[in-house]
């Protein structure tokens, strides 16, 4: 299914997607010396928003949750990725220990983690689930729709290193994102991979360290191309030491909403665009959609109700949030019948192994869709993110259309990297 993409199919984008298509041997020249530079984490997922006059990420998530939700004609691409990914961090990898998230009730995530598991089933490994559950004293079934079965077994720590009864890892990939704080278990592995490093995981991480070293890749991006790297970089700021209950660091977050409203609105003048400039007000921190909303005014940072505040004060795990991202709103002019969409692209190592659509029919194409109410059409991407249909001569074709996708998403997966790179230190 190729979506209904009204602006794109005739504003400033078409041009965008022309010039990636034109310059795509440059730009995979580019992208190839990178990764000489610098090492991809070994998955991630992109959250793409496509105006028609801007293609950009504004979320990239470096514990994957939806495999599920990919094509399953991409499987030989993922085990093909999986396999490129485990030589460059343990060759002689045979037993890979997977941890997941604690989500035992929610079967939408433990199919994805069925799916990982195959994927690195494929790639030759032998694969076991250690879970973090504390109250797991044994081996646990869980039956999944479909007649899938899913083993979860108690993790056992011998000194530095981590498995699970009569199992003993090479590498450990974490499918978590250790909200709630990197467990003592999950410290000093040092005779053992982890992947993704444990301070990638957002007891760590945050969202304004990876939109520095987005800010830095897509300059240096668009200085190789020749475009305008506002095209593809969504304007941030950011503000510490916030409290939404007590209102502490409202002046802060005021004058940066205004800020970047001004750089936004800036640019609109610049490109003539008709729209109305917003930004997105989100936790410097977590994940699942929760603690963001959608700010079109400075006005509307003041009169936050009591209901608002309560919702930006925590996250997952219920971490309170005092530190948020101002980022620049991108408006989605995509639609999957009618109904607001966006794209999300995954990849495992440096390659594009697919994507779906992440639809919401209640919200409009300024807000988050990563809410409540959303659901996920994983047959949308027929055709690859990464090889372009040069012979048709039609830009609108959807391999065409999608190799933009692949090019940005590859831009926020190599900010990735460089992010990880600079917070590694830190961390230790």
């Amino acid at each position: 299914m190729v979506p209904h993409l009204t602006t794109a199919l005739s504003g400033p984008l078409l041009e965008l997607e022309r010039r990636f298509l034109d310059a795509s041997a440059q730009i995979e020249r580019w992208l190839r010396g990178q990764w000489l530079e610098h090492t991809p984490p070994f998955y991630s997922s992109v959250d793409l928003r496509n105006s028609g006059f801007k293609l950009a990420p504004v979320d990239t998530n470096l514990f994957p949750g939806g495999f599920n939700n990919l094509n399953p004609a991409f499987l030989p691409l993922c085990v093909q990725a999986a396999m490129s990914a485990i030589e460059k961090f343990c060759p002689a990898a045979k037993n890979l220990l997977l941890i997941p998230e604690n989500h035992t009730r929610n079967t939408f995530y433990l199919q994805n983690v069925v799916q990982i598991a195959a994927i690195l089933r494929q790639a030759g490994l032998d694969v076991r689930i250690g879970s973090l559950l504390p109250d797991l004293t044994g081996p646990t079934p869980v039956e999944l729709p479909g007649g899938q079965q899913l083993l979860l077994e108690p993790l056992v720590r011998h000194g530095n290193r981590l498995g699970v009864a009569d199992f003993e890892p090479c590498a450990i990939l974490l499918n978590n994102d250790l909200s709630a704080g990197i467990p003592a278990i999950l410290q000093g592995l040092d005779e053992q991979v982890v992947l993704p490093p444990v301070h990638a995981g957002w007891a760590v991480r945050r969202k304004s360290n990876h939109f520095a070293a987005y800010d830095q890749v897509a300059n240096d991006f668009a200085r190789e191309t020749g475009i305008d790297p506002w095209r593809i970089n969504p304007a941030f700021s950011v503000c510490r030491s916030v409290d939404f209950h007590s209102r502490q660091g409202e002046e802060c977050l005021a004058a940066n909403v205004a800020a970047v409203l001004d750089i936004v609105g800036e640019k609109y003048r610049e490109y003539a665009i008709d729209e109305t400039p917003y930004v997105v007000v989100k936790a410097d921190a977590g994940t699942y959609g929760m603690g963001v909303m959608t700010v079109r005014s400075v006005d509307e940072v003041i009169a936050l109700n009591r209901k608002q505040r309560n919702k930006m004060s925590v996250v997952k795990e219920g971490l309170a949030v005092s530190e948020v991202l101002i980022q620049e709103g991108v408006h989605s002019c995509e639609t999957v019948n009618e109904a607001v969409a966006e794209p999300v692209v995954y990849m495992i190592d440096r390659y594009v192994v697919g994507g779906f659509y992440r639809v919401h029919t209640e919200r409009g194409k300024d807000e988050n869709l990563n809410a409540p109410g959303m659901h996920f059409e994983p047959l949308a991407f027929e055709t690859g993110c990464n090889l372009p249909d040069y012979r048709c001569g039609d830009p609108d074709a959807p391999p065409n259309r999608f190799y933009a996708y692949g090019v940005v998403a590859r831009l926020a997966c190599l900010a990735a990297a460089v992010e990880l790179e600079r917070t590694a230190s830190a961390a230790n």
